[in-house]
Order: C-alpha cells, then structure tokens, then sequence
C-alpha cells in the first residue's frame, strides 16, 4: 500500500506549478531578444508553445499524482488537508494567485470538475487583500518627476528603456514624446509638485510592437500614457505612437488581441496597475492580457458568482439568427455569452464536435489580430435552475442533451465557452444609420482582411458571424468553419464555352472540398444591393480571387503582416499621437 501524506501532494503540486512558472517566465523573456532580433515567425510560435504550457503542466502533475499516490488514496478527505498544507507552501510566492488557480485545475482535473468548494479548492482566495498589503511596498515601476522639464523626464526614460540596437531617431522621438504628454495632458497638472511619471519596469511585447507602459500621476488625477514602439531592421527602434486616451489604451488591451509577453513578478500589482489605466476593463480581462488566462478564467468565474448573488434576472437565448453548431445563451445584466455545442449540426455543416474543438483551440493560440474575441473553456459548470427563462432551457435540453442536465436545483453544463456578448453585425446594420452603415462596412472588410493576412480564413462570413464591440469594431466569433487561409484554393468561376454550360442551372465545372470563388460573396453576403454598392466601393477586391491568391503567396513566403491596435505611423519618418 502506498503512503503518502497530504504534505507531500502538496509538495508535488507546488513543484509542478513551479517548473511550469520557471517554463513561461523563460519563454517570456526571450520576447526581448526575438524583437531585437525581428524574428517574427519566432514570435508567433513563442506564444503558442506559451499558451500550450499549462495544460501540458497540468497532465504532468495528474500522472505523477497517480503514479506516486494512486487514485484510490486521492480522497476528498485528503484533498481538504492537502489544501492546507498548499496554503503554507505558497505564503512566501509574489505569484500565490497564480498557485491557487493551478491547485484548483489539479483538482479539476482529478476530480471531474465534481464538488469544487473552498473545503477542497480556491473558490475564493485565500490570500485576498492581505497578500495585497503585505507586498505593496514593491516597486514595480520607475518614476520620474517633472520638478525638472518634461524633456528631460523623456531623455531619462529613452536611456532607461534602451535596446541592445539603437534608437533610429533619438531626437525626433523624444521630441514628439514630449509633444503628446504636453499637448494630451494639462500644463496644471504637469506643474504640480508630486506630478511624476510612472512606468513599469519590464516592457510589453506582443507580435512585431513593444509597449512602455505608464501614467502621468499626481494627488488627484491619473492620465495613461502608453508609447508603442517598432524595430525597422535595417535601422532601429523607433516610437510609432503615443496613446494617451483610455478608450484607445484599452483596444491595446483589448479581448481580441494576443496575449502580452511581459516578465510579471507580482501579478495582482501589475493588473492594479493597469486598472488604474483603464478602469472599465475587469480583472479577469487584464489577467488574460498579461498571458495569465487560466487566472483570468478564475477571475471571471468569482466576478460571475459575485453577479449572480447580486442580480435577478434569468438567462435567454442570445439575440440573433440562430447557428447550426451552437446554443448561445446570455444573462442580460451581464456582458458575456455561452455557447454550448449542439448534440447534432444543421445538415450543411460538415464537421464533427472534436473538430469543433479543434477550431477553438487554434484560436486561442493564433494571432487574434483584433479580430477575434476570445474565450473561455468550461467543464461542469452548474447554475441555478431559477435563473433560467424556460424557453432557453427547454432549448438547451433540446439541442444539447448530452451537455446540459437538470441535477435537483441546478442546470449542469458538462462543456461550454464564454466570449464577450457584442452586437451581432446584421442586427447592428438593421438599426444603424446610413453613416453608421459605412463605418461598420468599412471594418467589416478590414476585419476579414486582417485575419487573411493573419493567415485565417473564417469559412462562413456571413454578418451574423461577426459583432460590433463598443468601441465600434468588428469582430469574428463564430470558428466551426475557420481554417488556414494557405488550405484553401481561391478559384475565379470559369468562362462557360458552350450554350448549355452558360443556362445549366447547376454548376457545370467541378468543385473541390476546398475551392471557394470569392466573386460568389458579394450576393452570398449582401443580398441588399445598396449595402453591396457600399461594400464594394470599400472593398471589392475581397470578390477577386487574385486578391486571396497574393495574400497566400506572401504568407508561404515568410512574410508577417502585422495589424496594430492604435494609428500607427507605417514606419519610422512617420509618426502619431492618438
């Protein structure tokens, strides 16, 4: 019989959450010399393996558990002692959040996502704001005053902030940095004694940018400031832009861009931080951002919780026309959807429910480019039955039996995803008035061409499968069809050469799986002949096969095209304050 005490599955457990950390934190900071390097395709494959790390960490610790301990003696009795001892294995961590979250997927994991109370996992944290205090002494952030000139607060930040290969235009760029600050934020406050900029210590990276993140602070008022910075190869870094507004540092940090690679050794103090930046966005949001999305998911999870006790209204199916491969149901006091996979698909979806899960996954670990909201993943998610409207749940036990079951009080969701709600993009257009309608055109196309350059396909574009954010932009979130753009053949429709060819009815050529004749999407898409007049003007060569066919040409020759969350400059003589 083996003997194993609750102390030394703790100790197993702390030393997986520590090899995993050591793994993240290692790949993190390489960011720097990828972007110095302008390894770009380095780049993109850093933050998959990244991202791919957890799980892998999680099943590792699962086998050593079973193999050392065996399943028979993982009791919840012993689990609740385990948790104890974890509690003193982690005190002394900067990351115990992080640790909390990781205890609770080994659980899961054992488990089956069975009876998570705080007897045996994180529910809540333990820590709280104690953690908070006891490390708030930290400085995560250099500090600059402006009791001397602001140039000369700049000219220290350029020394401090300074790459292995040179800034391209030192003076140019200290010159419109200090332009922006002095332009964006009032002479009052840069005049007042405790005014200072605060700019946290590690850089942001994330695809081809890298971000200085900080804020003009005094007694009263805090102002973001966030300068993005690019590296022309051929002749150095160089500032492309200087955001000093919330709305546009929060599309930075937005839910539809990749995760930042950034070395966070206090992460509740760095997401404090950034809360102070842009106070709308939630913790959980922020946590993703910074790469930590499985604290994020617990965040969201305790943020919905807290919702639910202090809320009354009950869940709906989602607005909009209903898909073929999943139930979406929302809380209308609460700005998240669900979606859950159908039992069956319509007849013309031909994909089964591990391709499904495929495509989710390939979105978590590819560039989002802005374009692609993010999700969450659920197992054993239970609900209360009363806030349930009966309409949406006889629906969901219609078209997801096998994932959705009543159990005394409660619905139990066996498997779901969350994703921001949004407006979809044909009831948006519905409403909206004829200026509204080109704008949001305007970003349809972008959005469509921006994921092709990503090297994505979203398969069924139709409007119903993007919607509008608050901040106006348009994004794809529906991914059963999304493939790699470089797997499909982009065909023009052939030239009929005889009568009969040119009257058939059906398509008279043959069809590969994977053709698709982009001339077909401008009735596909827009049965309305004005809004396919509009769209046209904007972006017609989306109808052309050869527009596709170069996209492809470039990506299979190496190239990374790159879509920033701010108006860049496009290159180093250029510049922009936003």
């Amino acid at each position: 019989m083996k003997i194993y005490s609750p102390r030394q599955v703790a100790q197993t457990i702390i030393d997986g959450f520590a090899a995993y950390r050591h793994q993240f934190i290692n790949i993190t900071l390489g960011a720097r010399d990828r972007f110095e390097r302008g390894a770009w395709q380095e780049v993109q494959r850093a933050a998959q393996e990244r991202i791919d790390l957890y799980e892998d960490a999680v099943q590792a610790v699962h086998r050593t558990l079973s193999e050392r301990v065996g399943y028979e003696n993982l009791t919840r009795e012993i689990w609740a002692d385990t948790r104890r001892d974890y509690i003193a294995l982690i005190q002394e961590r900067t990351d115990p959040e992080l640790a909390e979250t990781f205890f609770n997927s080994i659980y899961c994991d054992i488990f089956r996502h069975e009876d998570i109370t705080d007897t045996y996992a994180f529910v809540n944290s333990w820590f709280g704001d104690q953690w908070v205090n006891a490390r708030g002494q930290v400085e995560i952030y250099m500090t600059y005053r402006f009791h001397e000139s602001t140039g000369q607060v700049v000219d220290q930040l350029l020394d401090d902030y300074a790459f292995t290969v040179p800034w391209c235009h030192r003076q140019r760029d200290h010159v419109r940095i200090v332009r922006a600050i002095e332009d964006r934020i009032p002479a009052e406050v840069l005049l007042q004694p405790e005014a200072r900029l605060e700019c946290l210590k590690p850089v942001f990276y994330r695809n081809k940018g890298a971000y200085l993140v900080g804020r003009v602070v005094t007694e009263t008022v805090i102002y973001p400031v966030v300068i993005a910075l690019m590296h022309a190869l051929d002749q150095g870094v160089y500032v492309d832009a200087v955001i000093t507004r919330r709305s546009e540092v929060s599309v930075v940090f937005s839910f539809t861009r990749s995760y930042f690679m950034v070395d966070v050794p206090i992460p509740v103090e760095f997401v404090g931080f950034l809360h102070t930046l842009i106070p709308a966005k939630r913790r959980h949001e922020l946590y993703s951002a910074i790469g930590f999305y499985k604290h994020g998911k617990t965040e969201f999870v305790r943020l919905f919780q807290k919702h639910l006790k202090t809320s009354h209204d009950q869940c709906v199916i989602a607005p909009g026309i209903k898909g073929l491969v999943m139930a979406v149901f929302t809380l209308p006091s609460f700005e998240m959807v669900f979606k859950v996979i159908k039992d069956r698909f319509g007849p013309s979806k031909n994909v089964t429910r591990q391709t499904v899960l495929e495509k989710y996954h390939l979105v978590k670990v590819h560039d989002r480019v802005g374009r692609m909201a993010d999700t969450q993943e659920f197992s054993n998610l239970s609900l209360p039955l009363e806030r349930f409207d009966r309409a949406c749940l006889q629906e969901l036990l219609a078209l997801c039996p096998s994932s959705v079951t009543i159990v005394g009080e409660t619905v139990l969701i066996r498997h779901l995803y969350t994703e921001r709600r949004m407006v979809p993009l044909n009831i948006y257009l519905e409403q909206c008035t004829d200026e509204e309608q080109r704008r949001v055109l305007d970003e349809y196309g972008h959005a469509i061409k921006q994921l092709a350059a990503a090297n994505i396909f979203p398969g069924d574009m139709l409007l119903k499968n993007f919607g509008v954010t608050r901040h106006g932009r348009v994004v794809f979130y529906d991914y059963d069809e999304i493939c790699y753009l470089t797997e499909v053949n982009f065909r023009r429709i052939p030239e009929p050469v005889t009568y009969e060819q040119e009257m058939a009815s059906e398509p008279w050529y043959t069809i590969g799986p994977n053709d698709v004749f982009p001339e077909e999407f401008a009735t596909f898409l827009f049965p309305s002949p004005a809004t396919r007049e509009v769209f046209s003007e904007l972006h017609g060569e989306l109808f052309d096969a050869g527009y596709w066919q170069d996209l492809q040409s470039r990506i299979a020759a190496g190239q990374v095209m790159e879509f920033f969350p701010y108006q860049s400059s496009g290159g180093p003589p250029g510049w922009s304050v936003v």
